[in-house]
């Protein structure tokens, strides 16, 4: 028993290395293609159909999301400073954690389960039908054809996706904050204001650059390497969407705390809180 453990442990090891070398592999090929194959992958035919299908076919549920965050935080904080008398600057609080955090972050998480499942499935039901062995009998590479227009894609219009969330996040935030609790709407802004830096903003908008690019990443690889017919297709869309979700979560924690650094760093602490300062 003892001796099968250790043998299944060794398998283990072995397939988490050799699949950290495909990986870096993976990834090497993708920073050659970029730069090397652009005659392949600048092709508005290629690019255009994943921005759409990004992007815009993804707006209302991310508008969606977005608003009924907002909502959920004014009817979770509200009392909290009601009892304390501070209630109006509720609108700090809200905004500052739609822009910097729960907007970005639940966006993201929403778009790596319906683009990433989405894209690993068609390329993982690709590679099972040997479409890309065709395209490579062509003299196409894959990831200069297939991976790079949809990494891009994620790029590009998962930070855009990202500020739809973040309106409708402030939206629902004042609706039931002003409309629905009555506190002063003149308030809840001049303190949003105030408290809302632009580099909140951009803060924001940085992290979902980079979970948009761990989302087409890991989505493509899932996707290229999938083993098993069927089977394989559905376990790579499944592991396509837990492995972009933990690495959207890992990176937001390194992100948030490199981010907090370099403001330190560019502008000194903040003097302005939401309680005054």
């Amino acid at each position: 028993m003892r001796a099968y453990h250790m043998s299944f442990l060794g398998e283990k090891v072995v397939s988490g290395v050799e699949s950290f070398g495909r990986f870096t592999f993976y990834l090497l090929a993708v920073w050659r293609w970029l730069f090397s194959g652009v005659r392949t992958w600048v092709r508005p035919r290629l690019l255009l159909p994943q921005f759409y299908l990004i992007g815009t076919r993804s707006i209302l549920v991310i508008m969606v999301v977005g608003a009924f965050v907002g909502m959920v935080l004014a009817v979770e904080t509200y009392d909290q400073f009601a009892a304390i008398g501070q209630e109006l600057r509720l609108g700090s609080v809200i905004n500052i954690s739609v822009v910097k955090q729960v907007g970005p972050v639940l966006a993201a998480v929403m778009l790596a389960g319906r683009i990433g499942g989405s894209v690993s499935a068609e390329l993982g039901t690709m590679r099972v039908t040997e479409q890309l062995d065709a395209l490579r009998v062509m003299g196409t590479d894959p990831i200069a054809y297939l991976v790079i227009p949809r990494v891009l894609a994620c790029v590009v219009m998962i930070p855009i996706l990202t500020v739809f969330s973040d309106l409708l996040g402030i939206f629902g935030g004042y609706l039931v904050t002003v409309r629905g609790f009555g506190v002063n709407a003149h308030a809840y802004w001049d303190y949003s204001a105030r408290f809302v830096a632009s580099y909140d903003v951009m803060t924001g908008l940085i992290k979902s650059l980079f979970f948009g690019l761990a989302i087409g990443l890991i989505s493509c690889y899932k996707g290229l390497y999938c083993r098993g017919g069927a089977a394989g297709v559905g376990r790579a869309a499944t592991d396509a969407f837990v492995t972009s979700f933990l690495a959207i979560i890992v990176a937001n924690f390194f992100l948030a705390k490199l981010l907090k650094d370099l403001y330190i760093v560019l502008y000194g602490h903040s003097s302005f809180t939401a309680f005054g300062g």
